[in-house]
């Protein structure tokens, strides 16, 4: 066998061969492991090597070295210089081109996209901060949908307006809203005008142009002066001045100035203007215009008729000869003249109200509805009577006797305890028995 065979695990499987016998003879034996494994080829270097700085690379150049290990770091080295070189270069003309200044009120830099998306106003403007304009009109919405609510929210709500209203601008446009919705919102002139009277008395602020109170009625004064024009425009313009007539008759019923003695009073400055609106309305008579008529004297009539006789004012009657002129001569329709006509009657009896000294004094022969409210009994052979025949008296003792009669020979729980068995006559009693017999025996076939 050879002499050189190495029994160790791995031996002989080096990817070189051994060397000359005769150079490891002269080296010698002990070192003959260590000589083997220096005159190896060394490792070779990875594709991709660390960046070497100049110092290294001047060192590794300086101490000599293997030629293969020096070769690219060298040209490693001088692509970064070439790099460096080149770098400088471009940003000595991007520094003289540019447009950029030390002193700029803000930077951004040039990745940063500058388009605001238009939504996120949106999303600012849904939480800002209400207006006076919508707090109104979300408060009188409110009113108009909850009426019964007035009393536990108007102080609430006067309150706010004394935070909010301080200038005499901001009281004009309180004002011009608060008119606006009470004669748009349909139906909400009397909580409109209940408003009105609540915050000429609670409002704060009071320019020297005029408090809450003298402010609405000059807005009204400006409605009321263009009523000619009104009455004979087109259908909006009609209808938009009926609801200014309505809310001002609401507004003389409601709107109270304080005396200095005793009760507070009605402004009677609206009492002039809702008679100066009757006659315009009446001078033309079209449809739309004699309903509202209709409508106003209903609302106020009452109250007005009784102010004009204090007064010595024939201002009612002159409205309602002008209404029975317009019955004859007008080309009203049916049903229009039906209302005026009910009108008439309705203040001929006192625009319907009952005085308390006539109910008093009130007698059957001086009141046909003295009866009205008594029962209605039924004769025997179902003739009706009431209390206005003359022999109602003793029918209606008649019948309470027996009433009285029946609850005594009742006892507790309603059945009767009377033996009408006594009270049979024998004729009664002969049937009854055969009755009794005869059902029997039909019973027993």
């Amino acid at each position: 066998m050879n002499d050189n065979f190495d029994r160790a695990p791995g031996a002989g499987r080096s990817r070189n061969h051994p060397a000359d016998p005769g150079l490891l003879a002269a080296s010698g034996d002990g070192d003959s492991k260590t000589t083997l494994f220096n005159q190896r080829e060394p490792l070779r270097q990875p594709r991709t090597s660390p960046p070497f700085s100049e110092n290294n690379i001047s060192d590794m150049i300086g101490s000599g070295g293997d030629c293969k290990r020096q070769n690219k770091p060298q040209q490693s080295a001088n692509a970064n210089n070439a790099s460096v070189s080149r770098g400088s270069n471009d940003v000595d003309s991007l520094v003289k081109t540019s447009k950029l200044s030390a002193t700029a009120a803000e930077f951004v830099p040039s990745g940063i996209n500058l388009y605001e998306d238009p939504s996120y106003d949106d999303y600012e403007s849904d939480y800002s901060e209400p207006s006076l304009a919508s707090t109104v009109t979300e408060f009188l919405a409110h009113l108009s949908s909850s009426p019964g609510s007035f009393e536990s929210d108007v102080e609430y709500i006067t309150g706010i307006f004394n935070s909010w209203v301080t200038t005499e601008e901001l009281l004009q446009e309180l004002v011009e809203l608060i008119y606006t919705e009470s004669t748009a919102i349909p139906n909400f002139s009397y909580t409109g005008a209940r408003l009105c009277n609540y915050l000429s008395h609670h409002l704060i602020v009071s320019p020297p142009s005029g408090n809450f109170r003298q402010l609405l009625l000059k807005r009204c004064r400006q409605e009321f002066e263009q009523r000619d024009a009104a009455v004979r425009g087109d259908t909006d313009t009609q209808k938009k001045f009926h609801s200014f007539v309505l809310f001002l008759g609401e507004l003389y019923l409601h709107l109270e100035i304080k005396s200095k003695n005793g009760p507070p009073n009605r402004a009677n400055v609206l009492l002039d203007a809702l008679k100066d609106l009757m006659k315009s309305l009446l001078s033309n008579p079209v449809d739309a215009n004699l309903i509202c008529a209709v409508k106003l004297l209903k609302l106020t009539g009452s109250v007005l008729d009784d102010t004009w006789k204090e007064s010595g004012k024939p201002h009612m009657e002159e409205i309602i000869q002008t209404i029975e002129k317009i019955l004859l001569d007008a080309t009203c329709s049916r049903d229009v003249r039906q209302m005026l006509l009910k009108l008439v009657e309705l203040r001929s009896s006192d625009w319907g109200r009952v005085r308390a000294s006539a109910a008093s004094n009130a007698t059957p022969e001086n009141d046909p509805n003295y009866f009205m409210n008594e029962p209605t009994f039924y004769t025997e052979d179902g003739t009706p009577f009431t209390a206005a025949d003359p022999e109602y008296a003793e029918k209606y003792q008649e019948i309470l006797d027996r009433q009285d009669y029946f609850h005594d020979t009742c006892g507790d729980n309603g059945n009767e305890e009377y033996d009408f068995e006594d009270e049979m006559d024998p004729e009664i009693e002969e049937a009854f028995e055969n009755f009794c017999l005869e059902s029997e025996r039909k019973r027993q076939q």
